[in-house]
């Protein structure tokens, strides 16, 4: 009998010492794109390197992340490309990922932040169990200038605008009735005036 409450014992004890540990490890602290980037051009920055600090070997991919309250602006996860994309890694094994950032014609001038978010590829839960996720991330600083000054000037005005909201639109709409009240005054006459009977 005790034999059989010994091995019973060993057996539930027995799978959380085999259930080993995913980890993920980020080489680089963060990124800092030098000098002013440009709309509708692609840059190759500086590579992120992801390591498996588990003790067990793991499929990993990158991913763009963001802080709620950033002051900055932030960039779409499609501007970003990794390569490559997904990858396997053994305990205590690093890969080297490179990164190109893809801004689009359109882009807002002004800086940018994200996160570059190295994790674990999660397949589907189908234990219907919870499952803890890691991650590790290296932030990554940048900056897209306007391209001309028509567009600088925009983009400022309107940065202004969003900055003082909401004394910016109401300060434009009284300059905006000025303006309307200007040119009709201008155009066309009339008269207020109290008859009496």
């Amino acid at each position: 009998m005790k034999k059989v409450l010994l091995t019973v014992f060993a057996l539930l004890f027995v799978p959380s010492i085999v259930l080993g540990a995913i980890g993920v490890g980020v080489g680089t602290g963060k990124i800092i794109v030098d000098g002013e980037l440009h709309a509708g051009t692609i840059y190759q920055v500086d590579p992120v390197t992801v390591l498996n600090t588990g003790d067990e070997p793991s499929d990993y991919e990158l991913a763009i992340t963001y802080h709620s309250d950033q002051q900055e602006m932030w960039p779409d996860g499609e501007w970003f490309s990794f390569s490559p994309s997904t990858f396997h890694l053994k305990p205590g094994e690093v890969k080297v990922v490179d990164i190109n950032l893809n801004i689009p014609i359109k882009a807002v001038p002004g800086n940018y932040f994200a996160f570059v978010e190295a994790h674990p590829v999660v397949l589907a839960n189908t234990t219907g169990g919870a499952r803890i996720n890691v991650a590790a991330a290296t932030k990554f600083y940048f900056s897209i200038a306007p391209d001309n000054i028509f567009q600088g000037m925009y983009y400022r005005i309107l940065s202004l605008f969003h900055n003082s909201a909401p004394w910016g639109y109401i300060i434009l709409a009284v300059i905006v009735m000025a303006i309307l009240l200007t040119i009709f005054k201008k155009h066309f006459k009339f008269n207020l005036s109290v008859k009496r009977k």
